[in-house]
């Protein structure tokens, strides 16, 4: 019986290590090189803007997709247009509704390989108590040895893509018509990302 045990307890472990063997390398945000934009067309004229706040987890390797995982937390407050009371108005229950739906929260579920530089992160998206699937397209810019951070390397990645405001809910009430706010608004996520060189890869 002690022997049995003995075997049960080391096929834990070897499991156990495995699992965490499989996690892909973890890359960390480079905040004063990174931005989370958007655009959206209001009458006939494009309106950008930006959210000041946000963090995410990035765990990726393009040899071990399996292992390669995405998170990212937005802060609704912390959204800018360059005019207060636009983004104060954008804060309200007309749009995010910031008080009651202060984060807006991307989770990914698996990433898909589409080119060489191109992986499709597939996940779930909520904002606004509202929780939908999507897939982000992230294109990887470059990669390379951190000149001035010794035993790092810099990962660039850009992510653009299409949200329908509506699905959310964003814009209630008469906002909500698309005659003076379009439906669409167009959203990028630039990074630089950094980690410590695996020798072993």
């Amino acid at each position: 019986m002690k022997k049995i045990l003995i075997s049960v307890a080391a096929g834990v472990l070897i499991c156990a290590g495995t699992s965490i063997a499989q996690v892909a390398k973890k890359w960390g945000i480079d905040k004063s090189h990174a931005s989370v934009t958007f655009s959206i067309d209001h009458f006939f004229s494009e309106v950008p803007g930006k959210f000041k706040q946000f963090d995410g987890d990035i765990f990726f390797d393009p040899a071990n997709l399996s292992g390669s995982k995405a998170s990212f937390e937005i802060m609704v407050a912390s959204i800018s247009t360059d005019e207060k009371d636009r983004d104060d108005h954008l804060q309200s229950s007309d749009f995010f509704d910031a008080t009651n739906n202060p984060m807006i929260v991307f989770k990914s579920s698996h990433i898909v390989k589409a080119s060489d530089k191109l992986y499709n992160i597939h996940g779930e998206l909520s904002m606004r108590g509202v929780t939908k699937s999507v897939v982000l397209p992230m294109k990887i810019k470059g990669r390379m040895d951190n000149p001035w951070k010794e035993g790092y390397e810099i990962l660039g990645i850009s992510i653009s893509t299409t949200l329908n405001r509506s699905d959310y809910g964003v814009g209630t009430g008469s906002w909500a018509a698309t005659a003076v706010v379009s439906d669409e608004v167009e959203v990028k996520i630039s990074m630089e990302l950094d980690a410590p060189i695996d020798p072993t890869l």
